[in-house]
């Protein structure tokens, strides 16, 4: 028997993050970004993705993410995300996983303030977690505060099997297309979630998964999925379907999501990069307003509350609230009889 690394896993609103401290393997790049470019498959970064995150020792959505050093002297530490499909440039969940596990774990000092601020690079930017902990030192909640987000575009009309549907793309650190799901026929969902609590439920879940491949991959060629800086950063990373609630009694716009991202993987958080970017493109048309608060719910009923911490040139630095908790330590072996190695994917 071979061990191969150890791993601390947390979730976010649901959603798994595992995080690799000490990875076994050479993470090559000058930066996080050029890492994640350089991790390709058939590197040995690539394979430990595959082990960690195939089944049997993970699942066709397992997240997570290897530790790197960080780009400079400004950031506590640098992190490569990955999933099931690779390896991508921006994870909130993560970003907020990852703080608490500095401040948990010792690697960033607690402030006696209560408010501690872990700087981390990721590969579109520098990304801040603000964990919030209370006097014996527990974490309550952590601000996940963004790169600039941004409206990217409006009213892209994308052919379905279920007819066309109007997206917009959003900018938070990834690529998303926007759908407000009320666009999409009712009747082609189970009647048992069409009864005014939203189409955003799990009873829908894998027609919102088909029809979020087909979003994505019908905006393959639009010319707005091109950063206009990074060539690295293009792309759509996911579809994210929207639920409309209106205002809540607090003033606070309430909203339900359910983000397919990669090649089906689905958020069972309100998925953090995504809320930035969600944020972005509602203040950008007004609907958020200064000041006021979206908070977005997932699919299981978690919820992020987000708000734009700064209005910029090109967008907004958005601000993320949400928790993320401990739930494992594990030791990953392999055995040189095991057949499954690095394992398996049924999606």
């Amino acid at each position: 028997m071979s061990t191969i690394c150890t791993s601390v896993d947390f979730h976010t609103a649901g959603e798994p993050f595992r995080i690799v401290a000490d990875p076994p393997v050479a993470i090559p790049g000058s930066s996080v970004a050029e890492a994640r470019e350089r991790a390709v498959a058939g590197s040995a970064v690539d394979d430990l993705r595959r082990l960690l995150c195939f089944e049997p020792r993970g699942h066709a959505d397992m997240y997570g993410g290897f530790i790197t050093a960080a780009d400079d002297d400004g950031a506590d530490f640098g992190v490569l995300f990955w999933h099931k499909d690779g390896f991508s440039t921006a994870c909130g969940h993560g970003t907020m996983a990852l703080g608490a596990w500095a401040v948990t774990s010792g690697i960033v000092a607690v402030d006696p303030s209560g408010t501690t601020e872990v700087t981390i690079d990721v590969p579109s930017g520098r990304v801040h977690a603000q964990v919030h902990t209370d006097p014996q030192g527990r974490t309550t909640s952590v601000d996940f505060v963004n790169v600039p987000s941004r409206l990217v575009a409006s009213g892209i009309p994308v052919p379905t099997s279920w007819g066309p549907v109007s997206v917009d793309l959003a900018w938070g650190g990834a690529l998303y297309a926007l759908v407000d799901v009320a666009q999409l026929d009712a009747v082609q969902f189970d009647d048992a979630a069409v009864d005014g609590s939203g189409l955003v439920v799990p009873e829908n879940l894998t027609a919102l998964i088909a029809v979020g491949r087909e979003v994505k991959a019908g905006l393959a060629e639009n010319p707005h999925i091109v950063h206009p800086e990074d060539e690295r950063l293009s792309g759509v990373y996911g579809t994210i379907f929207v639920d409309r609630f209106g205002n809540l009694p607090t003033g606070e716009l309430h909203q339900r999501n359910v983000t397919i991202f990669a090649d089906g993987q689905v958020d069972r958080s309100p998925c953090g990069s995504g809320t930035a970017a969600r944020a972005a493109a509602l203040h950008a048309t007004g609907e958020l307003r200064p000041g006021q608060s979206l908070i977005h719910e997932s699919i299981v009923g978690t919820r992020f509350r987000a708000s734009v911490l700064e209005e910029i040139a090109d967008g907004v630095i958005p601000i993320v609230t949400g928790s993320a908790h401990r739930v494992a330590t594990s030791t990953f072996e392999t055995d040189p009889l095991d057949e499954l190695v690095p394992g398996f994917v049924l999606r």
